[in-house]
């Protein structure tokens, strides 16, 4: 299979990367850019495209570790939305993400339920509505968003709704974050929402997972691959004895150990994203590149930290956006541990 990317793609990583290193302001170039547009329809005045070239854009922001939403607004917003909303609700959400103007986000964990694919939190009818109640953990931007995309179970099986985050029974605590990005406990108490406020799918709750997953791997190969070149020019360039760094056979070992674990990481993730945006299983690997993100990822930071040497934990040095933003990432995809039982339970099925 021939997982290179194909001339759109390239292009889209190459402007990416371009608007993020030349702006004070990335989140609003992005969207002038017509990057945050790439997913909507041509009816909204966008181009079509779908997962793999979002991928590429939050690849890039990875790259960069820049602070920006576009995890929360396009992994876990856009492309569901765009994929399982209805006509009237892609109008209405979409374009003032693409604009850059508005936020979208998903609550995917619960309490000791990262991802979970039979939430507690329910929907009950009553008086002609739904009513829902619960508890949703770690939802980025929750208070930012004109509304999250929340997984529910309901007496028929689940379901995914749209909900204000400022409507009535809502109730937001915001927690810590390794990077200091706005996440949000959010406690639903019977929060009524309307039938205009689900998307329509059977499956919305696994779809919007594999959204989510992909979304945070491909940010995470980002990361992953910024904080290495930011780790070959440091050794490259620092000497001690009159050497530099690099030339160091111990030296050169721990970097080399980092390389292989991002290219590992890369060739999983794109393997994953490109079985996803070509409409075929990547559950398997989704999981696969989950586990071995959340297992090999902060160790190959720690090793960027160490061979960085005092530099490397200085706030002014941009080191600590990437390793901050690795752990955060593995909060989100559950953590390794939380990962590799998934993949127990696959072999064991």
């Amino acid at each position: 299979m021939d997982f290179t990317l194909d001339d759109t793609q390239t292009e889209i990583a190459a402007l990416a990367a371009k608007v993020l290193g030349a702006v004070d302001d990335p989140w609003r170039a992005l969207a002038d850019a017509g990057l945050l547009a790439l997913a909507l329809p041509p009816d909204l005045e966008g181009d079509g495209l779908g997962v793999a070239e979002i991928a590429q854009v939050l690849t890039e922001v990875g790259r960069a570790a820049a602070p920006v939403p576009a995890y929360a607004a396009l992994a876990l917003g856009v492309l569901p939305v765009e994929t399982l909303g209805t006509p009237h609700q892609r109008a209405q959400l979409l374009p003032p993400v693409a604009a850059g103007e508005a936020l979208l986000t998903a609550a995917l964990h619960e309490a000791s339920a990262p991802l979970a694919a039979e939430p507690a939190t329910t929907a009950r009818a009553a008086d002609g509505r739904w009513l829902l109640d619960g508890v949703k953990t770690a939802v980025p931007y929750a208070s930012e968003a004109t509304r999250i995309l929340t997984p529910v179970t309901t007496p028929h099986g689940t379901a995914v709704y749209l909900v204000d985050p400022h409507a009535d029974g809502v109730t937001l605590v915001r927690t810590p974050t390794s990077a200091g990005t706005p996440e949000y406990t959010v406690r639903l108490a019977g929060v009524a929402v309307e039938e205009t406020d689900l998307l329509f799918d059977r499956g919305a709750v696994a779809a919007l997972h594999r959204f989510a997953l992909a979304g945070a791997l491909a940010t995470g190969d980002g990361l992953l691959a910024g904080a290495l070149a930011l780790t070959v020019k440091h050794v490259g360039e620092r000497a001690q004895f009159g050497r530099p760094l690099a030339t160091f056979q111990a030296v050169a070992g721990q970097i080399a150990d980092v390389y292989v674990a991002a290219r590992t990481v890369h060739l999983a993730v794109t393997s994953a994203v490109w079985r996803l945006a070509a409409g075929l299983d990547a559950d398997a690997e989704l999981d696969i590149a989950a586990y071995w993100f959340a297992v090999e990822a902060p160790k190959a930071l720690a090793t960027c930290h160490h061979l960085h040497g005092g530099v490397g934990v200085d706030e002014t040095y941009p080191l600590h956006r990437y390793s901050s933003a690795v752990k955060d990432l593995g909060r989100a995809l559950g953590g390794a541990a939380h990962r590799l039982g998934r993949l127990g339970e696959r072999v064991a099925g």
